[in-house]
């Protein structure tokens, strides 16, 4: 994701609600990546339907994503190809992996009706402290601390 101009940091862990990997592309949309390796890969049991379930459950409202993203070195079962667009979710399997890894394609050129940033990385949008932009992901209770604006 850094590659692809994005601030991306792992998150994953017990309790990390399905997110895996956070990122934040250059024009400061969010994306929450769940991974999923399976030790048979493409051979190995594939990922089903819960999966997707769980993720878009959490995505947008505990992590504030736009995007939400499960990565596997290996395979989706056909329900869960077949819903995950009903559940907002992209799908990255093994093919999609080589691809994005291997022949360095951009992130958002694997998954349909994604654009790509309007910014180039070195151009993120600069956030005044104090500004309307920069409290307002910041729930009211969490604002006493940021300087007012001048």
């Amino acid at each position: 994701m850094r590659r692809d101009g994005f601030e991306a940091e792992q998150v994953g862990g017990a309790h990390d609600d399905g997110c895996d990997v956070r990122g934040v592309d250059a024009d400061g949309r969010i994306w929450v990546v769940q991974c999923k390796h399976k030790r048979d890969g493409w051979e190995g049991k594939a990922i089903g339907v819960e999966v997707l379930q769980r993720l878009a459950g959490t995505a947008k409202t505990v992590h504030g994503a736009q995007f939400a993203v499960i990565i596997t070195n290996g395979r989706f079962t056909l329900p869960a190809v077949e819903r995950s667009e009903t559940y907002g979710v992209h799908l990255i399997d093994r093919g999609r992996l080589e691809l994005w890894a291997a022949e360095g394609r951009p992130l958002w050129k694997l998954l349909e009706g994604v654009k790509p940033a309007r910014r180039l990385p070195g151009q993120r949008r600069r956030r005044r402290p104090g500004s309307a932009q920069a409290v307002a992901g910041v729930p009211a209770s969490g604002r006493q601390g940021l300087p007012r604006a001048r």
